[in-house]
């Protein structure tokens, strides 16, 4: 296993120093999902969730969300991100979130895909929980993550 970065000789936790890495396009995907009722899919489906559209909705609260990742988790850098793209999908058991996050900076973005996705789990948990008290969140996990060099 590889050493632990986030923590300094004593073993305390720290903001790992990335100042001097050359900056890099990094991009990171994740996904997870929702185990709903078939009747949770089918009101969510005709848009009769009372709360509102649950798929539209639960992405721009992952958008939101990653560009709230530095503030949410301690140690994680804010960073500038040049793109958020979070996709839902309606299935006959739930509903699934992909999430793609990228920058050009010194550190990846997975922390922020994971965050959106995680973020917009919660959400449409959050719009059904009053008609469905069985839902699952599950399964939310990186799927890549990239680092190459910027185009000049």
């Amino acid at each position: 296993m590889d050493k632990l970065t986030h923590t300094d000789a004593e073993g305390k936790a720290r903001m790992v120093d990335v100042s001097p890495k050359p900056p890099m396009v990094r991009k990171a995907r994740a996904k997870g999902k929702i185990k709903l009722a078939s009747q949770t899919v089918e009101l969510i489906q005709q848009n009769l969730i009372k709360k509102g559209d649950v798929l539209t909705t639960a992405e721009i609260a992952g958008v939101q969300a990653a560009k709230q990742t530095g503030h949410l988790i301690p140690l994680c850098h804010p960073l500038y991100l040049s793109h958020i793209e979070v996709k839902t999908h309606l299935t006959p058991e739930g509903v699934e979130v992909e999430a793609t996050v990228t920058t050009t900076g010194q550190t990846g973005v997975e922390m922020e895909a994971l965050t959106a996705v995680s973020v917009a789990l919660l959400t449409v948990y959050d719009m059904c929980k009053a008609v469905d008290k069985a839902m699952v969140i599950e399964n939310i996990h990186l799927i890549e993550k990239t680092k190459t060099k910027p185009e000049v």
